[in-house]
C-alpha cells in the first residue's frame, strides 16, 4: 500500500475515530472514469485525504502498516488478522504487557475498518 504519505504525525491528542480515518485514508481510491461519467468531472478532480495520527495512535498504525499483508482468510476474502503473528512482532518489539490491551483494542478498531474498506463496492 503506497498511502502513507498520507499520514501526518500530530502532537497532540483529540476526538475519538481518528483510526476510522487513517484507515479510509490508507484505502481511499478516486472515482472511477465509467463512475463519473456525464458529470463533466474526471478522477484527477478528486484529491487523496490527509490524515493526522495522534500519538497515541501511531503505535498501532505502524503494527497494522508492518503486518497489513497478515490476513486470515475466509472462502470471500479477509475475514480477520492473523493475531498470532501481531502478538510474535509486538514481543519482538519488547511491548510490555500494559501496552498490550490498549494497542490490540486500537488494531481492532482498525482491523474492522479495514475489513468495512475492502469490502466496499
Amino acid at each position: 500500500m503506497g498511502n502513507r504519505d498520507r499520514l501526518l504525525p500530530r502532537a497532540r491528542s483529540g476526538p475519538e475515530g481518528k483510526l476510522t480515518a487513517v484507515v479510509e485514508a490508507l484505502y481511499w481510491q478516486p472515482p472511477t472514469a465509467a463512475e463519473l461519467a456525464g458529470s463533466g468531472l474526471k478522477p484527477k478532480h478528486f484529491k487523496p485525504p490527509r490524515v493526522a495520527i495522534w500519538p497515541e495512535n501511531f503505535p498501532a498504525v505502524q503494527l497494522f502498516l508492518d503486518n497489513q499483508t497478515q490476513w486470515r482468510m475466509g472462502p470471500v476474502g479477509p475475514v480477520g488478522l492473523d493475531y498470532n503473528v501481531l502478538f510474535h512482532e509486538m514481543d519482538r518489539q519488547a511491548l510490555l504487557p500494559d501496552d498490550y490491551d490498549d494497542l490490540l483494542g486500537s488494531i481492532r478498531v482498525i482491523e474492522s475498518a479495514a475489513l468495512r474498506e475492502t469490502r466496499r463496492e
